[in-house]
């Protein structure tokens, strides 16, 4: 079980999807897979100091990846969208 906070948060996700969804002041962030909805609020809170209103969680499969001869898959990760209160925004971009 993780308890430290810089350790369920472990980067923004950047993308022109995630950067149109903070017009609804939802964020996305990657996440460590073993985290759940409620771990993953109280990280947010407690790094950036805001209000979070809800949490969705998407687990992301490993793509299938050849080269050359050898074949495999890139790692898995969990993506959250962190919904914040209205009065709250974040300058991550």
């Amino acid at each position: 079980m993780l308890k430290e906070a810089h350790q369920i948060i472990i980067r923004p996700v950047v993308t022109e999807k995630a950067y149109n969804m903070q017009a609804d002041n939802t964020y996305t962030f990657e996440v460590a897979t073993s985290a759940n909805k409620a771990e993953i609020k109280d990280a947010v809170e407690a790094l950036f100091d805001v209000k979070v209103m809800d949490v969705r969680t998407i687990p992301k499969r490993g793509k299938l990846r050849r080269r050359r001869f050898k074949a495999g898959r890139t790692r898995r990760w969990k993506k959250a969208m962190v919904k914040l209160a209205p009065e709250n925004t974040l300058d991550i971009m």
